[in-house]
Formats: C-alpha cells, structure tokens, sequence
C-alpha cells in the first residue's frame, strides 16, 4: 500500500530551510525574473493559522496549515507551495496564506491601509485530469468591483529534465521521478526512470565540479532524491537499484577520478607487459582502486587499445 505524502512536503520544506539559495532560479522561472544566484534571501516565518478541513469520511476537523515557503528578495516576496496533486481547496489556502503574508507588510493611517499581496505560485509533483494550469483568486466586492488575481501553476510533469537542469532549477530534481509512480510501484519497466536519474546524477556532479552546487547541496540533494524513491517504491524490489544510482557518487570529485583513472591505466600496461589475462587485470583494478566490475571494464577496453 502508497504511504502518504509527508515525505514530498517534508523535502520541500528542508530544501528550503538548507538551501534557499537553489530557490532563486526557481523565482526567476516562475515569474520571469533576473536575480543572481548571490542575491540575498530571506526565508520569511510562515505562521500556522487554524482551518476546516474534510476528512475521508465526510466530517470536519479543524487543523493547522503552514505555508511551504514564503522568500522575500529585495522589497518582493514570494509564496510557493508544493503539491502532490490538487486537494480542491488550494486556491482558497492561497488566499489564506496571502493574506497573512501582506499582513505582515501593510502600511495604514487614519482611514486608510494598504495591503501588498505577494507574488505566489503552485508547484504540482503530479499531475492528474483535474491538475489546474493556473490559480486564480477573484475578489469581490459589494459595490461591484471584481479583481482577478492570477497566477500559472508549475506542473513539473510538463518540465523536461534538460530544461530543469539547464535553468538550475535544483529543488524540482528530488521531485522528477513522481512521474513514473506507477512503472516503479508496478515494477513494469523502469528503464526510462533509471536513464533519467543517471542523468541528473552525471548532470549535478558536473556542475559541483564547476563549482555551481556545493558539497552540502549536490549530497542533500541526491539524498532528497532517494527518499523520494523510498517513498515511492515503498520496499519493493525496484527500490536498492534506484537508489543504488545515487548512491556511492557523491564524494568522487574531479581530482579523484583522474587519480582513479590514472591508476587504472597503470595497471593495464602492467598486466599486458607481465602478460596478465584479463580477468587478473580487471580483477587487480576492483582490489587496487575499489571500482565496480563494469568500470573496471570500461577502463580495460580503453587502456587496452592505447597500449596496443
């Protein structure tokens, strides 16, 4: 049986408590904005307010809701919120959260206050028939004015994995495998799940190494990942071999590969001059250098020819 969702919410929520720079180009997607990846954030309290909500029986209970994310940037503020899928109560829980947002920001005098509503938008893991492509919040007021507040919801479905990496959206990547739930919980064919994840690995590994993520946020983020798998595969089988692919990566940098890679190379001109076989060759590189058996592989057919 699918757990629940805490464990989407929960990522989101620490992504933005760890490393709420990644957020900025997540605000420059969204609403079309130019802040560098230096610019000051400030993570703004989102105060719990209590609500109604409906339980799976039908009655009422009455719960604390917290916003997801609230970022100030200069003089804006944003207000993000995550979704595994729409609840049909979202757009009133925006208005909610909005309204305690600009609260926060309000100026008034005698007979007169002004309330600055933040910019906000929804983020939807999933996507299903009723998944809305925007938000819309109409205010009304009795003498006839109507105000539409709009915004377009992000539905990372729709989201290639070359344009989240090519615009550094980094907090969307733990997140991107919610779209094949049903290949993974059914165990059918994971393949294009396993090719995807490979990809962002190799991608988020190149860019720690050109300095773009730093330590803490290229090994959060491939743990974020993994206990989304976790969540999803819920112990079956496919479980060790997805998370297997981020796993064991993390720490190899730049300078250590070309060590590995160095040494490797030894070992094959050795062998081939000692007139080792093959399997003494691959197997000397799994003791030596502690690669698997498919890299020792790699480098045997590669420094093989060169030594011919």
């Amino acid at each position: 049986m699918q757990k629940k969702t805490p464990d989407y919410d929960n990522v989101f929520k620490t992504m933005k408590m760890k490393h709420k720079r990644l957020f900025i180009a997540v605000i420059n997607d969204v609403f079309q904005k130019e802040y560098s990846m230096d610019t000051k954030v400030e993570i703004l309290p989102s105060e719990g307010y209590l609500t109604e909500s409906e339980t799976a029986d039908g009655s009422k209970e009455i719960e604390e809701q917290i916003s997801d994310f609230l970022i100030k940037i200069g003089s804006e503020v944003y207000l993000l919120e995550c979704q595994s899928y729409d609840d049909g109560s979202m757009a009133i829980r925006i208005a909610e959260y909005a309204f305690l947002v600009a609260r926060q920001f309000a100026t008034w005098d005698i007979g007169h206050a002004t309330i600055p509503m933040p910019r906000f938008s929804v983020i939807y893991v999933k996507r299903t028939e009723r998944t809305p492509k925007s938000t819309t919040l109409t205010f009304t007021f009795p003498d006839g004015q109507i105000v539409n507040y709009e915004s377009v919801n992000v539905i990372l479905e729709e989201l290639t994995k070359e344009y989240i990496v090519g615009k550094r959206l980094f907090p969307y990547i733990p997140f991107y495998i919610a779209r094949y739930e049903k290949d993974i919980i059914s165990e059918d064919n994971i393949e294009d799940a396993v090719e995807d994840l490979e990809y962002f690995r190799d991608e988020m590994i190149h860019l720690h190494e050109v300095k773009e993520l730093s330590d803490g946020e290229l090994i959060d983020l491939m743990e974020f990942v993994n206990t989304i798998i976790t969540h999803i595969t819920n112990g079956n089988q496919s479980e060790e071999r997805l998370v297997n692919i981020m796993g064991g990566t993390v720490l190899e940098t730049r300078s250590e590969r070309i060590r590995k890679e160095a040494k490797a190379q030894m070992i094959v001109e050795m062998g081939q001059e000692d007139g080792l076989d093959d399997a003494t060759i691959l197997k000397r590189m799994q003791d030596k250098i502690g690669l698997t058996f498919e890299k020792a592989m790699v480098y045997l057919e590669q420094y093989k020819k060169q030594f011919i």
